[in-house]
């Protein structure tokens, strides 16, 4: 199978992709990259398989519908994987209509392109193909304390421009799979972690302020509670839904580890402590400051991912120990890789916390 990675340059969408590459199923013929290179589009990501013959990247739009459709008919693509999205929520309340732009027009032009694509395939290639859209646990909205965790049925409710433009784009992808028969699938994941997550992020933002001496900012009472997701555990999970899973269908994912955000920034000041102390043998949590809250900050989100467990016989490989362990460990190895970004793509006195 060759398989087209829209925003493949980004956190999620280079994980991915390393994945298929370094011989997570499915193990493809040929990885096709369409990544736009916006502000959190990097193509260091992916610099241990750039040199792969089966890797190809494209510098692109998905919203360039001819430029798609030529993507799809000459390297012969079978599979659709659309990473490609606006996805930082304090960015979404400065100013929605990047993220109209990209998660609904775009995600329109690039189903427009791939049902095209699809609907010109052989017999065997059109029942093989698939286009498997990736999106947030955002998109249904926000939980109290004691209210059971999202399932693929909740309505959806979402409460910020970014939630609302991909619940838009997940409906769009419903639509083409029941109005034209286009073979769609969907997966809707909670807060992701991990290596290559772009420093305005929550983690690596404690970790790289951490060990900078700079505060780390907590929203509010740092109370709002999320499931944390391992990368490269959602990244599997998104390789089992492309082999097996029922087309039209949505699979939650999530990391079934629920913490309040302010736990968490703790959990990794405890790290940080063992793994690199500072001089003056302080805990890095002195340097946790609380700030304002964002407007409409949803106070709790929980998946519940049984239909995955149940129907793919998918389950996390990390706990939340573990993978954030390896998540502080990575940041700690590649500063050169933050610092880069944190000089030349993006000014360090815009950098804010989310979550």
């Amino acid at each position: 199978m060759n398989i087209l990675v829209t925003g493949g340059c980004g956190f999620i969408g280079s994980n991915f992709v390393r994945g298929l590459l370094l011989g997570q199923d499915p193990v493809p013929s040929r990885v096709v990259n369409l990544d736009k290179l916006t502000y959190a589009g990097n193509p260091a990501n992916l610099a241990d398989v750039a040199g792969d013959r089966r890797y190809t990247f494209v510098h692109g739009d998905i919203g360039d519908e001819a430029l798609v459709g030529r993507i799809l008919s000459e390297h012969g693509i079978g599979a659709v994987v659309n990473f490609a999205a606006e996805s930082h929520v304090d960015r979404s309340i400065d100013s929605p209509e990047p993220f109209v732009q990209t998660n609904v027009v775009g995600t329109l032009r690039l189903l427009n392109a791939s049902r095209r694509h699809w609907a010109g395939l052989g017999p065997g290639a059109k029942e093989a193909f698939r286009f498997l859209h990736v999106s947030t646990d955002e998109v249904y909205g926000t939980l109290s304390p004691d209210e059971a965790a999202f399932t693929e049925e909740t309505p959806f409710a979402p409460n910020s421009p970014y939630a609302a433009t991909k619940a838009s784009s997940d409906h769009l992808v419903r639509s083409y799979q029941h109005t034209y028969g286009f073979p769609t699938l969907t997966t809707n994941c909670s807060n992701n972690y991990g290596p290559y997550h772009f420093p305005e992020k929550l983690f690596p933002l404690v970790i790289l302020n951490a060990l900078d001496g700079r505060r780390l900012p907590i929203y509010g009472d740092g109370q709002q509670v999320r499931d944390w997701l391992y990368v490269e555990d959602h990244c599997r999970a998104i390789g089992l839904v492309l082999q097996r899973g029922r087309t039209g269908e949505t699979y939650n994912v999530g990391g079934l580890n629920e913490c309040a955000n302010l736990r968490a920034v703790k959990l990794i000041c405890s790290l940080l402590d063992d793994r690199a102390p500072r001089k003056n043998g302080k805990s890095y949590s002195d340097q946790i400051e609380f700030v304002a809250d964002r407007p409409g900050h949803d106070r709790r989100y929980a998946i519940d991912c049984s239909k995955l467990q149940r129907e793919l016989g998918w389950k996390p490989l990390e706990s939340f120990e573990t993978g954030l362990a390896k998540t502080v460990d990575w940041y700690i190895a590649n500063r050169a890789w933050c610092e880069d970004i944190t000089s030349k793509r993006y000014a360090r006195e815009r950098l804010g916390t989310s979550a």
